[in-house]
């Protein structure tokens, strides 16, 4: 059975368009392929801990005594499971302060992970998780653009496809709605866009 993995990172519920686009997403993945698997993971109403000192030491073998930090790796190992289960991954990014939101920040550091989605040769990093078909619904206020005055500061996109490419994803689609903060038309107008970009997804 195919497996599909949803994670949400906005933190405006249902105001979300990010959400709205990754839920049409799965929906449309649904209705082509009825007996997916879907797991859904909200980042903002389950976050995860940032890392810190403690969470390395545990990873490099330190046994940790704090039932809290026990809890944290237990989430980490979780979240880490989860992703390499799915056969495909349909994510919901907004893009906050021209770069992604640290709940989505802290997922993507339990999941790249050395031996496990990639490995390090003497040829340069490889991606282990080159199977996966990984979708990204993506929102932003403005247009960023190469063509745009703010495409220096776009670090929402660049920064997911560096990421997902590094630990071997090719099979990686982006859909967005751009310029939603700029007035309703200009939102509604991007959230059709975007949903009509949805309604002619492919299956897996």
């Amino acid at each position: 059975m195919t497996k599909l993995l949803h994670i949400d990172s906005s933190v405006l519920g249902p105001h979300s368009v990010s959400r709205q686009l990754s839920a049409a997403i799965v929906a449309r993945l649904q209705q082509m392929a009825p007996g997916l698997e879907i797991t859904y993971r909200d980042l903002t109403t389950a976050p995860l801990a940032h890392l810190s000192g403690t969470h390395l030491a545990a990873a490099q073998g330190n046994a940790p005594s704090d039932p809290l930090l026990q809890q944290e790796l237990a989430a980490g190992q979780a979240v880490l499971e989860e992703f390499l289960s799915a056969d495909i991954v349909v994510l919901g990014a907004p893009m906050y302060n021209f770069s992604i939101p640290s709940q989505l920040k802290a997922w993507i550091d339990r999941i790249l992970i050395a031996g496990k989605t990639f490995k390090y040769t003497a040829q340069g990093p490889q991606g282990l998780a080159g199977d996966k078909r990984v979708i990204v619904a993506l929102s932003r206020g403005g247009y960023y653009g190469a063509e745009t005055p703010m495409a220096v500061l776009e670090h929402l996109e660049s920064y997911l496809h560096g990421i997902f490419g590094f630990i071997g994803v090719k099979n990686l689609e982006f859909i967005a709605a751009d310029g939603i903060q700029i007035g309703p038309e200009h939102r509604e107008k991007a959230l059709a866009s975007a949903l009509e970009a949805v309604s002619h997804l492919q299956a897996a």
